[in-house]
């Protein structure tokens, strides 16, 4: 039966990657690559080398992320890298066979409706446990790696994109990527969260058992706090843990498989002092 079970959440996760592929594509090659204004993160980086070298915008994507699934696969977790490379693959499929053909001259309306379907796409890979590839990984080794902010890093990377896109085609289509790499962001908040970090705080009577299912597969730090249930006055426990957003889904399913009636507050962390990861 688990097995069972297993298989169909495996097969939804190849689905949504389709489908968030196919959102990325159409982005690209409807709104954004014929208006000159560059998307985010690694898909904006292969538009930067797809106009420099002349090679395909979905090659060059392919291309990026094959050196970061690597160190994805041994630093992160395999299904959440796995994915994430099956969603870059759907998105170079995509970008390859749907023909840049834009529906408006508006650089507006291309800026806007590029972000809102591209933003779509990597928010509804993230919310099932998996991201569009390049930079998401990136940011999560880093998370593992280091307590900074992530944001640091998403900035340097759209900043330098941003200031391509001004030296290429000139300051104002870089502030139509500023636009569009803004109403992206706003689309994945919606979708998925917009914190970078958050505070799990799990009510449950199998305090064990979830903290060695923490340990084995999100590979975080648990602070365990004693609780007794207000209504039955049944002796529980509290499990924090400080997750990134990545890990967001492989947590609901940890708590899902482990203790199913336990209560799981998520909350905003703003930020973190201390150890945020647990050494190798």
């Amino acid at each position: 039966m688990l097995k069972n079970i297993d298989g169909i959440e495996e097969g939804k996760k190849v689905i949504i990657a389709f489908a968030s592929g196919l959102l990325l594509a159409i982005s690209l090659n409807i709104f954004l690559i014929p208006a000159n204004v560059f998307a985010s993160g690694f898909t904006g980086v292969a538009q930067i080398f797809a106009e420099l070298t002349g090679l395909p915008t979905g090659f060059l994507l392919l291309l990026l992320n094959i050196p970061v699934a690597i160190l994805g696969w041994k630093k992160v977790g395999k299904s959440f890298t796995f994915y994430s490379f099956v969603n870059v693959a759907f998105t170079t499929f995509f970008l390859t066979v749907i023909p840049i053909a834009p529906l408006s001259e508006d650089i507006i309306l291309n800026s806007v409706f590029g972000g809102v379907i591209g933003g779509a796409g990597a928010g509804l890979i993230l919310k099932w446990g998996a991201s569009s590839g390049g930079v998401d990984i990136l940011a999560l080794i880093l998370a593992r790696k280091s307590d900074r902010p992530l944001g640091v890093y998403f900035f340097i990377m759209n900043a330098m994109i941003v200031v391509a896109a001004g030296l290429m085609f000139g300051m104002e289509e870089a502030l139509y990527t500023l636009l569009t790499l803004y109403v992206t962001s706003r689309i994945i908040d919606a979708i998925h969260t917009r914190h970078v970090k958050l505070t799990a705080m799990v009510v449950t009577n199998k305090a064990d058992e979830l903290q060695s299912a923490f340990y084995r597969k999100v590979t975080r730090g648990v602070t365990r706090i004693p609780a007794k249930g207000g209504y039955t006055r049944e002796d529980k426990e509290v499990l924090m843990i400080v997750i990134t957003r990545y890990e967001l889904y492989l947590l609901q399913q940890i708590i899902d498989e482990v203790d199913p009636q336990a209560f799981t507050n998520i909350v905003q962390t703003t930020g973190i002092y201390g150890m945020f990861r647990k050494d190798d």
